[in-house]
Parts: C-alpha cells; sequence; structure tokens
C-alpha cells in the first residue's frame, strides 16, 4: 500500500449529527471510523448505513479480553459484512481492531476467527490491526520499547498491522517492513487544537513517518465547514 489514506472518525453523540456529516463528506472520505461512542449506542445500525452507501468501516471497537472471547467477538463482527438485504452495494467491514495487551493467544485467535468466518460467509476477511498504546498516554521513557515489542507479537501472530503514534510509525516501519500496516490516530492540521491527544502530529509528518492510515476526528467533525476541512487535510496528504 503506497498512498496514505484518510479516516473519519465518528466519535459523535447522535445518528442525525453523524449522518449529516457523513453525508456532507461522502464525496471524498471512503472510510470511516466507527468506535465505542458510537457503536454502543446505535450498533450495526450505523455500520449499515455506511456500508449501504459503499463505505469502508474501520471498526474501532479494540477487543481485549480471554482469546475465545475476543474470537466470538470477531467472528459478529466478521457477520456484518452480509447484507441484511443482500444489497449488492454494500460494502463489508473494512478493518477492526484488537488490543495487543491481550496476548499472543489472543490475537491468534483473532485472527483465526476472521479468517474462517469470512471464509464462511463467502465474504472478504476485514484487516485486523492491534492497538499499541493510547495516543492520550504521555510520552514516557519506556514507552517506544513497549510499543515495538507489541508491534512484533502483533506481526507473529499474523495481524495485518497495529494502531500507533506517529512519533513511534517510523521505528515500526524501520523494524516490521514495508508492507505491515500503520494506522495513525492523533491527526492534527498544523493549525488544530491537540485537544486530549498527547501525541499528535500533522499529515505530513505522519506519512513521512511512514503512516498508511491517518485517523482524523475533531478537526474535520467540529470544523464550520466540515467538507472544506476534510479537502484541506487531503491536500495535505498529497502534497505529503
Amino acid at each position: 500500500m503506497n498512498k496514505a489514506q484518510l479516516i473519519l472518525a465518528l466519535d459523535i453523540e447522535t445518528f442525525e449529527r453523524a449522518r449529516q456529516l457523513i453525508d456532507d463528506v461522502e464525496d471524498s472520505v471512503d472510510i470511516f471510523k466507527v468506535g465505542n461512542q458510537m457503536f454502543t449506542a446505535y450498533g450495526p445500525f450505523i455500520t449499515r448505513y455506511l456500508q449501504s452507501k459503499g463505505k469502508k468501516v474501520f471498526l474501532d471497537l479494540k477487543y481485549h479480553d480471554i482469546p475465545n472471547t475476543v474470537a466470538s467477538a470477531v467472528k459478529s463482527a466478521v457477520s456484518l459484512s452480509v447484507s441484511p438485504n443482500k444489497d449488492p452495494e454494500f460494502a463489508p467491514i473494512y478493518m477492526l481492531t484488537v488490543h495487543t495487551a491481550g496476548g499472543k493467544e489472543m490475537l491468534e485467535a483473532s485472527v483465526k476467527a476472521a479468517v474462517d468466518q469470512a471464509k464462511a460467509l463467502g465474504v472478504a476477511r476485514p484487516l485486523i490491526v492491534g492497538v499499541t498504546v493510547l495516543t492520550s498516554m504521555a510520552k514516557e521513557a519506556d514507552l517506544e520499547k513497549l510499543v515495538l515489542e507489541r508491534a512484533r507479537l502483533a506481526k507473529e501472530a499474523g495481524l495485518d498491522g497495529v494502531v500507533a503514534s506517529v512519533e513511534e510509525a517510523a521505528m515500526i516501519r524501520r523494524e516490521l517492513g514495508p508492507e505491515f500496516l500503520i494506522v495513525t490516530p492523533g491527526i492534527r492540521p498544523a493549525d488544530a487544537s491537540s485537544n486530549d491527544q498527547k501525541r499528535v502530529a500533522t499529515p505530513h509528518t505522519a506519512i513521512a513517518q511512514g503512516s498508511n492510515f491517518l485517523v482524523v476526528g475533531r478537526p474535520i467533525i467540529q470544523a464550520s465547514s466540515p467538507r472544506t476541512a476534510a479537502h484541506k487535510i487531503l491536500e495535505e496528504m498529497k502534497k505529503a
């Protein structure tokens, strides 16, 4: 994967607001992150709305439990790729997250569950990426070592990549190679506030460090014109 892609985080309280945002930026944004807030409130309803529009869903629920429980959750997530009304435009779940702190056995179980369920249902297997350390954590002395250990564990377990801040992206890219995917949250245009994210970066910096997917939320959601804000970030990405 050579070209970095934008993911819009739907960290919003209501479906109506999310619908307005999706419709506003649908001409430029193809991947949308559905996290704990929206999925807890609306469940598959929000993913199916996106999927029916042919949009890619990044299901960011950060599964972390005993291996069997996580495998069952991943199996259910893959099942969301089946259209309830056999809509030919319905897009499969594109990517989902598990937490690398769950250990190798849990990570391997998640991969196997995804592969087996996708094959059984005849759908594309979603990419599985492992959360290393949350970007809300302040940088500590051994943080890079921990992130690299967890990234290596993710690769050994068969995951497609990891979620990591831009500060660790170059290290992960160097150590784990060009094919291992890096999803980078905490992306902010140069003139935006970092809010509660401690480790943030501009689109240009993230791409330069090796990120494949750039997750952006508030700089687009809170903009007076989300469409304009999305286009601005995409232009920054193109220049990078």
